[in-house]
């Protein structure tokens, strides 16, 4: 039951990162064509699924994919690291409690 739910879990934290990545993309102007494009993708449905949660930025793009939207990169990976992989975001970024 465990594996399940954090497998559901995963699934909706990919959606909440595509849904940010969306909103990065229209503030930047951008279609998912043209950021294909920026990006040297094959084909711009990448991009939608990434969006709709079905993907991930692959790591090897992810500082190309920020840059592309207008972000600072370490901001960028940080916020990113939030929603795929949550608990190293909080063993990495968040304070301990004494």
């Amino acid at each position: 039951m465990h594996a399940t739910k954090t497998a559901s879990k995963a699934v909706q934290s990919r959606k909440e990162a595509g849904t940010w990545l969306k909103e990065l993309r229209a503030r930047a102007g951008l279609s998912q064509v043209e950021l294909a494009e920026k990006l040297g993708l094959k084909y711009y449905t990448f991009v939608s699924q990434v969006e709709n949660g079905f993907g991930r930025v692959p790591t090897d793009l992810i500082e190309a994919w920020g840059r592309a939207l207008a972000q600072e990169p370490p901001a960028f990976v940080r916020k990113l690291l939030s929603y795929y992989e949550p608990e190293l975001y909080r063993l990495l970024f968040e304070v301990e409690k004494k």
